[in-house]
């Protein structure tokens, strides 16, 4: 969770549910009167930049119409709900919906904390029984890390509970416990923080010191010290591209073979087991990690719908599902297949963006996304994308790079108020250096064997789509390299291949 150490928040566990990160974003909406300017539960039906005034229009669904001096558009790369290409969706008479979208209407429960949450399995905070689905038979599409988290609290409420799985997930252990508020506290250090977030990416991107402490300690540095073990373990005169390959797949398997037996320990029935295990390498698709997810399928009312030879569901019609000639009668049909991710970042925001000379912004990025730093785009002044593309892309803890993006941005809007500058842009040619330095970044050759996910652009390799992902793509020297990139660029104050300009003059020369 971001800003712990600005809002002194306690956390509770070590992965805090749903209700304590609410509470958190409530306590830095309160900590900086976000409040008091703040239009919630309403959508931007456009953005358009308007060059006699030096400012942006932005009109909502509310018919609100305003100016502003600088945008930040954070939208964040799952915007969209993305459904299956299965025959016949829409011909099912029952009840349907993504899990992005839950009704609780339907099913019982509730997302929010108070009276409905009880502790439960070392004072951890679970929603309220889904009492509704007592008598329903549901069926949930997908088992990614969506439907890892929504298929325990299912397997309890429900009748009969039908997962339809085309590929397993990994699933480790997740080892969740309560935080000891006393140890908190002794770490609690000015900048504390920002020192825990540069070690788990450190680790996570072999880019840490020797012998530095696992600070975080979970399932993703766990693999990567692994992996650096195994590196750190070939004499020098064998160390070669292929040595170091073989190495990683030494501890990758060393770790998946944990991961499989591990199920077998688990789940009683031999057979699901198996199924249930992930025969890739860890990373080709997200891993996940989950305590109570592959005990689920010991409950008598839920059923593993293998679909790996009809990769698939393959029909869907009035009355349920079809998987190999066998129909699957339900009641209600849960969609936990996850959301459209890379690709056309820019229609995906639901609204359109227009800058200089009528530019759209779905228009300029239609071959492919083209900033610097990820954040600045030609011809879109004052307009701050905030996003995972083009800077330290898809690190892990995503929170840390909306971190280090909004410290930059703040920086920028500090310089220019200060200086008298209104308007922050640059040219065609300082995005092209840096689109060009981005291109430069080595290609992940080994998630071309990896089943199809989104970390792989769904298997697609080649192609005009392909060529637009790539675009997407981070900084050449990986995640924690840019991380100290930026943070010496926003802190010499020069601001370097940015441009700071004051478009009003008074007179005598001095700014406006």
């Amino acid at each position: 969770m971001p800003l712990l150490e600005e809002t002194g928040h306690v956390i509770s566990e070590k992965y805090c549910h749903g209700p304590e990160i609410l509470e958190q974003s409530q306590k830095i909406a309160t900590k900086y009167n976000l409040y008091d300017n703040a239009l919630l539960h309403t959508e931007v039906t456009a953005l358009k930049w308007e060059e006699k005034h030096n400012r942006w229009r932005v009109t909502t669904n509310r018919n609100d119409s305003f100016t502003c001096t600088f945008l930040g558009v954070g939208t964040g790369p799952f915007v969209t709900p993305k459904l299956p290409g299965i025959k016949g969706l829409h011909s099912f008479k029952g009840h349907t919906f993504h899990t992005s979208r839950w009704d609780y209407k339907y099913t019982g429960g509730s997302s929010l904390q108070g009276g409905e949450f009880s502790k439960q399995g070392g004072g951890s905070r679970i929603a309220a029984p889904l009492t509704k689905l007592s008598n329903k038979r549901v069926a949930i599409i997908g088992t990614g890390a969506t439907s890892v988290q929504c298929v325990p609290h299912l397997a309890a409420a429900c009748q009969e509970l039908y997962v339809f799985q085309r590929t397993p997930s990994s699933v480790d252990v997740r080892g969740n416990v309560p935080i000891d508020e006393k140890w908190f506290q002794s770490i609690n250090e000015p900048g504390w923080q920002t020192k825990w977030m540069e070690n788990f990416m450190g680790i996570n991107t072999g880019r840490s010191k020797p012998g530095e402490k696992d600070l975080v300690q979970d399932g993703w540095t766990d693999l990567m010290k692994r992996i650096q073990k195994a590196i750190g373990g070939i004499p020098r005169k064998d160390l070669s591209p292929e040595a170091v390959m073989a190495a990683f797949e030494d501890a990758d398997n060393e770790k998946m073979t944990e991961i499989r037996t591990r199920t077998t320990s688990i789940v009683n029935n031999k057979a699901t087991a198996d199924k249930l295990k992930a025969w890739y390498r860890q990373l080709c698709k997200r891993p996940t990690f989950h305590d109570e997810y592959l005990s689920s399928f010991n409950r008598s009312n839920v059923h593993l719908i293998d679909c790996s030879e009809t990769k698939g569901v393959e029909e869907i019609n009035e009355k349920g599902l079809l998987v190999g000639g066998v129909l699957y009668e339900v009641d209600c049909i849960i969609y936990g297949s996850g959301f459209e991710v890379g690709g056309d970042m820019a229609r995906k925001n639901g609204f359109e963006i227009t800058g200089q000379n009528n530019v759209t912004l779905s228009n300029y990025w239609e071959n492919g996304m083209r900033s610097k730093h990820g954040t600045h785009i030609y011809q879109f002044p004052n307009l701050f994308f905030q996003g995972l593309g083009q800077n330290s892309s898809y690190a892990v803890n995503v929170p840390h790079n909306y971190v280090e993006q909004g410290r930059t941005v703040a920086k920028m809007i500090r310089h220019a108020e200060m200086n008298g500058f209104d308007r922050i842009e640059i040219s065609k040619r300082q995005e092209d250096e840096w689109v060009d330095l981005i291109l430069t970044a080595p290609e992940r050759r080994m998630m071309s064997s990896c089943t199809p996910g989104y970390y792989n652009n769904e298997g697609v390799t080649d192609g005009p789509e392909a060529e637009i992902r790539k675009s997407y793509a981070g900084y050449p020297h990986g995640p924690l390299a840019y991380f100290k990139y930026i943070q010496k660029w926003r802190t010499t104050g020069k601001f370097d291949g940015v441009n700071f300009v004051a478009t009003k003059m008074l007179k005598g020369g001095s700014r406006l």
